[in-house]
């Protein structure tokens, strides 16, 4: 009720917060009026006291009970008076919160203040550890270094030791050698001149024995001379004197050279004969009718074996019906089993086989016509009918029109070209490339059907693969009679991943690296094949392959059907 001491909010209101009336000073303007005149200060507590607050109270009370709006005036006062305590109650409340958030902020940094504590203690504690461990490493490595310069000096000492064990024995045995050296020696000179003493207290008696032994000699060989001039001098007199002796031994030596030069035109002519016959010639390297060679079975692709299949039986009746016998061009990368085929054709078809090469016909010059002739004649003498494979056949049947080849190889290639111009029921033509495109058109005028062999698939390598450890590896390993043994791992897996591998591989690659897989086994000390061995040795061949390949590539050569190997 501040208004009841005439104390206004501002603009009049009186429901502002309470005021507190400043005490009045001695000498200030208070809250009352001064006395008109000038007296001196009270020196008491009461001195200072305005009496005027009062009044204006009492008057203010005085009013406001005659007033109609007492009531009201008091319900104000109360409700001002009640807003001012709750507004105290809200101020000391967020004072409290405030307090609370103080002391909740004072405890966050003192847990941050901690926890940054703990971990420069934990750091310090990881850097102290770290810095324990590096004295313990490097004490461990001195350690070591001073055990291996004390084991160093140790083996320097011993190797010393044995050097000079060794020095002291070789001394020792060149002492002994010199030592019987020396008595070696004195033993021949004193048997030498032993020798020579004996010698010569006895030359009169050896110098009459040698004059001796030469004059019965001497008188031995006139003797013999003698009666030898003597015999055959009375022989030829014989001789002469008998006109039948005479007759007779001339008539024996004019039989023993007509006999000699019958012989000799008579082996020349059957030496011809036979070697028509029977006699391979220069050009063949490998014939089935000198000797038959097993036929391996080599791995295919499925649609080749069956074509290869319908060749071979085509064939096969072919000959039991005496009919014409059909040429066959084989093309693609080489170890593809070119080779191979031929010799299974001709085996499985009842038929001799002949390999020759056209490498070998170029160098022979102006003999080439004449071997062609030899060739294609033996060949009709066979009377099992014979296939005739002719590899590396572009070597020599090359393109006369665009090819620079000399006139040798030119009449060659013609002659080869008539005596295959019609087909033969005593022979089959098979050729085998690389490069068929480097024919010659006469020659691909009579070729009547062409087989390409692809390098091996996945499938077909792990066939070859498997087949080739079995027979290089695996089969001398069980047998025990060669230095190989086989270790334990899984060989089935092993071939399907070296299968897997050597993609773009040929078949002779893949039977290469098996022939490598058994050197390694025998190069070993105790020659045992382990994983690792055949592992590492399909790297090298990989890498190889590669090589290869970049070689080719930088050629600019590679053959039609894929890769080579």
């Amino acid at each position: 009720m501040s208004w009841l001491f005439g104390i206004k909010g501002p603009k009049g209101e009186g429901a502002g917060p309470p005021l507190s009336l400043p005490p009045a000073q001695p000498g200030g303007e208070g809250g009352g009026d001064r006395g008109a005149g000038d007296r001196p200060a009270p020196k008491d507590k009461w001195s200072n006291f305005d009496p005027t607050g009062l009044e204006r109270a009492a008057k203010a009370a005085r009013e406001l009970e005659h007033s109609r709006h007492a009531k009201e005036a008091l319900s104000l006062a109360q409700m001002q008076e009640q807003t001012l305590q709750l507004e105290q109650q809200s101020k000391l409340k967020e004072y409290e919160a405030a307090v609370e958030q103080l002391k909740s902020e004072q405890i966050r940094v003192q847990a941050e203040e901690r926890r940054k504590t703990l971990s420069e203690e934990t750091r310090q504690h990881q850097a102290r550890a770290q810095y324990q461990d590096k004295l313990a490493r490097q004490r461990y490595e001195d350690q070591l270094k001073q055990q291996q310069l004390l084991n160093e000096e140790n083996l320097r000492k011993q190797e010393e030791s044995v050097q000079k064990q060794e020095a002291m024995r070789r001394a020792t045995v060149e002492r002994e050698m010199e030592l019987r050296h020396k008595n070696e020696m004195l033993r021949v000179e004193a048997e030498a001149r032993a020798r020579a003493k004996a010698e010569r207290e006895n030359a009169d008696i050896i110098r009459e024995q040698i004059r001796l032994k030469a004059a019965e000699h001497r008188q031995t060989i006139l003797e013999s001379i003698r009666a030898a001039g003597t015999l055959f001098g009375e022989g030829f007199r014989a001789f002469v004197t008998d006109w039948d002796k005479v007759t007779a031994t001339v008539a024996g030596l004019t039989l023993l050279a007509v006999g000699v030069y019958s012989a000799k035109n008579a082996t020349s002519v059957a030496g011809r004969y036979i070697e028509a016959r029977l006699g391979k010639p220069s050009l063949v390297r490998e014939t089935s009718r000198i000797t038959v060679l097993e036929a391996l079975r080599h791995p295919m692709q499925p649609s080749l074996e069956a074509r290869v299949r319908d060749i071979a039986i085509a064939t096969r009746n072919t000959k039991k019906n005496r009919s014409l016998y059909r040429n066959i061009l084989m093309y693609g990368p080489p170890g593809t089993g070119k080779t191979l085929f031929a010799k299974k054709l001709a085996l499985h078809s009842g038929m001799d086989y002949a390999i020759m090469t056209g490498g070998d016909v170029a160098p022979m010059g102006r003999d080439g016509v004449t071997a062609v002739h030899k060739v294609f004649d033996w060949a009709s003498t066979s009377r099992r009918g014979l296939l005739l494979f002719v590899d590396e056949a572009d070597a020599f049947l090359r393109k006369r029109a665009t090819e620079k080849i000399s006139e040798d190889l030119r009449a060659t290639l013609n002659a080869f070209l008539h005596r295959t111009g019609q087909h033969s029921s005593k022979f089959m033509l098979v050729l085998a490339s690389n490069q068929p495109e480097q024919f010659d058109w006469a020659v691909n005028d009579r070729i009547d059907e062409m087989v390409r062999f692809d390098l091996p698939r996945q499938e077909e390598r792990e066939r070859l693969v498997r087949m080739y450890f079995d027979k290089y590896v695996l089969k001398p390993a069980t047998e025990g009679k060669q230095r190989l043994k086989l270790a334990q791992f899984d060989y089935g897996k092993k071939c399907s991943e070296i299968a897997h591998l050597t993609e773009g591989m040929s078949g002779r690659e893949i039977s290469q690296l098996a022939v490598a897989w058994q050197a390694m086994a025998y190069a070993s000390e105790d020659g045992v094949l382990t994983e690792a061995m055949v592992d590492a040795r399909v790297q090298d061949a990989i890498q190889q392959h590669q090589q290869k390949m970049q070689w080719l590539k930088a050629e600019g050569a590679r053959p039609e059907g894929g890769q080579a190997a």
